[in-house]
C-alpha cells in the first residue's frame, strides 16, 4: 500500500524533529549527562507501542463509531424527509397498481411489525418480488403532475452531500428524477404506442422496487430508534390497503 504526504505534513514532520533535537542539545549542554538523556529516550519509545495503541486502535475507533452513528442519523433524516414530503404518497400509488398486490401488502408489514424476521432478510425477500404494475391501468397524467411538483425536491435532495455514502437511496432518487424526465416528454398518454408503455414499465418498475426496499429499511430505522413514530408509520403504512391514489392539482 502506497503512503503519500503532503508537503506541509513533511516540512512539519521536519520541524517537529528538528525541535526535539534541539531540546535534547539544550539539556546536555546544561547538565552534560548523555546517560540521562538515553534513558528518558527509551523509556518513551518502549511506551510508543501502548500510545499507539490506546489512540490509533480504541480511542480513534470510538470517535470514528460515534462520528459514523451520527452521520447514519442525519441522513435517516434525510430520507424520512423524503418519504414524508413525496416518497410514502407515491409509493402508496404504485402498490396499488401491483399485479401480486396481497402478498405484497400482507406478508412484509406483518414481518416487520411482529419482529419475527431480521431486517436485512426481509428486504432480501423484498428484493425478490417482481414488481410488476398495471401501467395502462395507472393514472399517468396525474403521475406526471405530481412528480413535476417533487422535482425541485429531489434534485435538492441530490445535491445533499449526506447521501453520498448511501448509493441505493441515491439510486432511488436517479430512478424518480428519470421517471420524471420520460413522463413529462410523453404528451397524450391516451395513444402511446407499446414500446413506450413498455419503457415506462420498467422505469416505473424500477423506483417501486428501491421505494419499497428504502421504505422498508427506514422503517427499520424507526423501529430500532423511534419507536413512538414507528407505531405511527405502521398504523398508516401504505401497504394497508387505506391508501389514497394521487390526485392531480388543478
Amino acid at each position: 500500500m502506497k503512503i503519500s504526504f503532503a508537503r506541509w505534513q513533511l516540512a512539519a514532520g521536519a520541524v517537529l524533529v528538528a525541535a526535539s533535537v534541539f531540546f535534547y542539545a539544550v539539556h546536555y549542554a546544561i547538565f552534560k549527562d548523555s546517560l540521562h538523556i538515553f534513558s528518558h529516550l527509551l523509556t518513551d519509545l518502549a511506551f510508543l507501542p501502548i500510545e499507539v495503541l490506546l489512540v490509533t486502535l480504541i480511542i480513534h475507533r470510538l470517535l470514528t463509531a460515534r462520528e459514523t452513528g451520527e452521520r447514519l442519523e442525519k441522513m435517516n433524516i434525510v430520507i424520512g424527509v423524503f418519504f414524508s414530503e413525496a416518497g410514502t404518497e407515491l409509493l402508496s400509488e404504485l402498490i396499488r397498481h401491483d399485479h401480486d398486490l396481497e402478498r405484497m401488502r400482507k406478508e412484509p408489514v406483518m414481518s416487520l411489525k411482529e419482529g419475527g424476521r431480521e431486517l436485512s432478510a426481509l428486504i432480501e425477500a423484498l428484493k425478490a418480488h417482481d414488481y410488476r404494475v398495471d401501467v395502462k391501468s395507472m393514472d399517468l397524467e396525474g403521475l406526471r403532475s405530481y412528480l413535476v411538483r417533487k422535482r425541485d425536491l429531489i434534485l435538492r435532495l441530490l445535491e445533499n452531500p449526506m447521501l453520498i455514502e448511501h448509493e441505493s437511496f441515491t439510486d432511488l432518487l436517479w430512478a424518480v428524477h428519470h421517471l420524471t424526465e420520460e413522463l413529462v416528454h410523453r404528451k397524450d398518454f391516451g395513444s402511446l404506442p407499446e414500446s413506450d408503455l413498455s419503457h415506462l414499465r420498467g422505469d416505473i418498475k424500477r423506483v417501486y422496487a428501491a421505494l419499497a426496499v428504502s421504505w422498508f429499511g427506514y422503517m427499520g430505522h424507526l423501529r430500532d430508534t423511534y419507536p413512538y413514530l414507528f407505531s405511527l408509520a405502521i398504523r398508516v403504512n401504505t401497504f394497508d390497503g387505506n391508501a389514497s391514489p394521487i390526485v392531480t392539482e388543478r
